[in-house]
């Protein structure tokens, strides 16, 4: 009776420990699966609009792929080798699981595995790869989990998608695209059993580092789907007599797109919420807005040292290009060896120099009917609330028309002109612009700003004087789309009216001479541009440039070029200014031209009035006079001058008598005055003084001529 009672309790406590393991690995499973990492990470990657990847962004190399577009032959080659009877057990194959342990006490160690590829996946998705009795439970009770949580095709579908291949390659759609160039959706049954045959060591069966292993490993997969009746002997045979037919594809990163791909990161994250880390691990597709012409153009032009005259080495640079019609983003250099994550230069605050000007002054005071492009304005050293405005040459006209202030680069006229329109005037309209200082004194006239402004913001800032008066977002991108493949985020741009359309195209003209005849002068570019310069002084070298800017648009782009150090020091600084980044543009348009035909000239808008050129009036005028006969009266006075070349210009004619200059008359676009009524028996002294009718001035007066018996 004892021996029946200790038997007793014995089967009692192996049916309760049995029921308590059973309970607990049927339980516990959901104590070690994190369903978070059912949702595999998956490589983004941002493309142009015709689709070629410019670049990949992962912490796994995964591009997903649903199980309906696996090939069953593919779906069979990881079956049959890996895992027979799949659709037939719960998660855990008990007839390899004893054959296993048998052979594991035999050699007295853990040798062989018998993991499902259910276990497999759960062991990769949730453990580690250790070879443990505590590993292989939780994989047992993982696997089981799985099991009772989803079906066999999500299981088989997590599978293929999460496995490694080796070379940084996870699952069958990045696999099939490294070693075939095609999608998973296109493989051959020898192409499949090849890939299947990796899964047991990815880098042991590399077709590209050990190709007979690989092969030699094929044809056994092959010939194990002979065996389940996965294909028959025939296709079988006919598939282990192909080569291996690689066609690998080595993904090489593209330095010329690592400035581009850091804007769209940013915008993504700023604009969209999506972080760094969910970016690579998310599985989406970007659509960028880039040019592949234009950022490659630009990006070779940044690595000639030429464009960039520091007194040593590491001169940098940024430039930026906008499609002015949408405000596209179509090229972004941050650097001159640029790499991604590195301090991204058309982000990064500068002073602009001169190159605000027309944004922060000229644009808003032409807002107001009193300034006009032809109105004078004071041109003189002046002292206006204790700041003291000088010309950067030290020289002075007096006076001077808006036009040629602009032109020119005339500082005194700037700042006169900010302290008439007043700041508060003037930030409000740097606001609409997307430029929010916080200074306000009357430095801003001349870009002397605390915090500066991006290449970006300044090129965004310049759109529109190309476009009517009207602002808009700059975005980098097009579209968002996830791992399914749908759109989740749309690029939109907000436009907004600045400027009137006059003072947009007025500004246009100017800007068009400061190109062609003003401080933008330098370089050669034959379409149509417009643009500003600008320059700041060094602050510990006298006449060396801290940063050096060209801001300017055709019909079709804005852009923004900015060059300095990025530390700015006593021994750091440019030899040259404002003329490198305005001939680096213009040689950045020319070659583009020669691959995309820019305009050749603006477009006026209908309904705009043309803004006239300006006059220049002659300087050096030789006056003569003569008596001639003839008309109403006997004797009449000619006088004639030396003529100028443009007709628009008045002469007034003026006739000195008894100290007294009396204006007797005026002629416009001729050189010939005749006098009537003309005594014989008098004299008189006559001179003439060309007069602009644009800006309402007079210039030089001629020699006099007297006109006696």
């Amino acid at each position: 009776m004892k021996k029946l009672k200790w038997l007793l309790l014995s089967l009692v406590f192996v049916l309760v420990s049995g029921i308590i393991g059973y309970v607990v690995i049927l339980f516990g499973g959901g104590l070690i699966v994190d369903e978070e990492n059912l949702v595999l990470d998956a490589t983004t990657t941002v493309e142009t609009s015709d689709g070629t990847v410019i670049g990949k962004l992962y912490k796994e190399n995964r591009m997903p792929i649903t199980l309906d577009k696996i090939p069953g032959h593919v779906q069979e080659a990881f079956i049959s080798i890996e895992d027979r009877r799949f659709y037939e057990h719960a998660g855990v194959d008990f007839i390899s699981v004893v054959r296993a342990v048998y052979r594991d006490i035999v050699a007295m160690a853990k040798v062989e595995g018998a993991s499902t590829i259910t276990q497999q996946l759960a062991k990769n998705l949730f453990l580690t790869n250790d070879k443990t009795w505590l590993r292989k439970t939780k994989e047992v009770m993982a696997a089981i989990h799985l099991e009772r949580h989803l079906s066999k095709n999500e299981i088989l579908e997590l599978y293929l998608n999460e496995i490694y291949f080796g070379q940084g390659v996870y699952g069958v759609e990045a696999a099939a695209r490294k070693f075939f160039n095609k999608s998973a959706a296109d493989l051959t049954i020898s192409e499949g059993a090849l890939l299947a045959g990796m899964a047991k060591a990815p880098n042991g069966y590399s077709p590209v580092n050990h190709p007979e292993k690989a092969e030699k490993r094929r044809n056994v997969v092959l010939q194990a789907m002979d065996d389940t009746g996965s294909i028959t002997t025939e296709t079988r045979t006919q598939a282990q007599e192909k080569k291996l037919g690689l066609d690998v594809q080595e993904y090489e990163p593209k330095p010329w797109a690592a400035s581009y791909i850091d804007l769209v990161l940013k915008e993504a994250e700023d604009k969209y919420q999506l972080s760094s880390d969910e970016l690579r691990r998310g599985g989406y597709r970007i659509v960028a807005n880039i040019n592949q012409n234009i950022q490659q153009i630009a990006y070779e032009k940044f690595q000639n040292e030429d464009y960039f005259p520091g007194n040593t080495e590491g001169a940098e640079g940024a430039y930026v290009m906008l499609e002015q019609d949408t405000g596209e983003i179509a090229a972004a250099v941050g650097g001159r060896d640029y790499q991604l994550g590195d301090l991204n230069r058309v982000t990064v605050n500068r002073q602009p120099g001169s190159a605000i000007k027309p944004i922060a002054v000229y644009g808003p005071a032409m807002m107001q009917e009193t300034y006009q492009p032809y109105t004078l304005i004071p041109d003189r050293k002046m002292e206006i609330d204790g700041y003291t405005a000088t010309n950067y040459d030290d020289q002075y006209t007096g006076s001077i028309s808006i036009y040629d202030a602009i032109v020119e680069s005339k500082n005194v006229p700037s700042v006169w002109l900010l302290n008439e329109i007043g700041i508060p005037y003037a930030k409000d309209y740097l606001n609409k612009l997307g430029l929010r200082i916080q200074d306000e004194g009357l430095a801003i006239a001349l870009g002397g700003l605390s915090e500066g402004v991006t290449p970006l913001q300044m090129a965004q800032s310049y759109r529109p004087f190309a476009n009517g008066g009207e602002t808009i977002d700059a975005i980098a991108i097009d579209q968002i789309l996830d791992r399914k493949d749908e759109v989740v985020y749309e690029g939109e741009t907000d436009t907004a009216e600045v400027f009137s359309p006059q003072v947009a195209w007025n500004m246009t003209s100017i800007l068009s001479n400061v190109v062609t005849s003003g401080t933008g002068s330098a370089g050669e570019y034959t379409k149509a541009l417009a643009g500003k310069t600008g320059t700041t002084q060094h602050p510990y070298v006298d006449d060396a440039v801290k940063d050096a800017w060209f801001v300017g648009f055709t019909p079709d782009y804005i852009s923004a070029a900015w060059m300095g150090y990025d530390t700015s020091d006593e021994n750091h600084y440019l030899t040259a200014g404002s003329e490198m980044p305005t001939r680096l543009t213009k040689d950045i348009l020319s070659e583009f031209d020669e691959q995309e035909t820019l305009a050749a000239s603006f477009e006026k808008p209908e309904n705009v009035t043309a803004l006239p050129e300006p006059i220049e009036l002659p300087e050096d005028i030789t006056l003569h006079g003569d008596y001639s006969f003839g008309g109403f009266s006997l004797f009449n006075g000619k006088l004639e001058w030396t003529k100028a070349g443009d007709d628009r210009i008045v002469y007034h004619i003026y006739r000195e008598e008894e100290g007294i200059d009396e204006r007797i008359g005026e002629v416009e676009g001729d050189n010939k005055y005749t006098i009537d009524r003309i005594s014989f028996f008098g004299s008189s002294r006559y001179y003439v003084v060309p007069y602009d009718p644009l800006t309402n001035t007079e210039g030089q007066k001629s020699n006099t001529v007297e006109l006696s018996r």
